[in-house]
């Protein structure tokens, strides 16, 4: 009896472990329902013609993010219409970065053309959930007949600066693998970025 407590215990401790790190490639990732900058909801069972997902957590405000954001919208632009569009989630509580407030998140869509969804997480469920910790943070999914399922998981690229000729395009190279059957040859990165301004405890 003892023992099984024991084991029962330790598979409640890796459970929770494998809940609070989000998830790891293979996984599959569970639908959801965001509120974007138009005011309606966004989900994944809205794109029923879509292969897959670039889900991207950026902001308004990291200064990683904002180097990022051309390349964002470069990414939807060649890729949405072969079927694996760009969905931009914020995490950051504007509670505690007043310039990632909804109306900011409008703003800053409008100024720079985005032509993707911009959805706000204000109390952090799906950012937990896909295990995000940076800005920006992506994960490429694969549409399969079992769900949405994780191939890629980390950084845009390996160019923060954007100043090499020469960089390793991490995104592109698993969307273009995942989309002719493959797996791509790195399925992790380092998400290099400013970390997440969490909600504060009792706001």
């Amino acid at each position: 009896m003892k023992k099984l407590l024991t084991l029962c215990l330790l598979a409640f401790g890796l459970a929770a472990t494998a809940q609070t790190t989000g998830y790891k490639v293979g996984d599959v990732a569970s639908d959801f329902k965001l509120k974007n900058i138009n005011g309606k909801t966004v989900s994944f069972a809205d794109y029923p013609k879509a292969k897959g997902f670039i889900v991207v957590f950026t902001c308004n405000t990291c200064p990683y993010a904002v180097a990022y954001e051309d390349r964002i919208i470069a990414l939807n632009a060649k890729y949405a219409a072969k079927g694996y569009p760009v969905i931009a989630i914020n995490p950051n509580d504007p509670g505690t970065q007043p310039g990632d407030s909804y109306e900011k998140m409008q703003q800053r869509a409008k100024d720079k053309g985005f032509s993707f969804p911009y959805l706000m997480d204000p109390d952090h469920v799906i950012t937990k959930q896909f295990g995000a910790s940076r800005t920006p943070h992506v994960f490429v999914l694969q549409k399969t007949s079992t769900g949405n399922v994780v191939q890629y998981i980390g950084a845009i690229d390996d160019d923060t600066e954007g100043t090499k000729a020469d960089k390793v395009k991490y995104v592109e190279a698993a969307v273009e693998a995942v989309a002719t059957g493959k797996k791509p040859s790195v399925t992790n990165s380092k998400a290099i970025g400013c970390t997440i301004k969490w909600k504060k405890q009792g706001a």
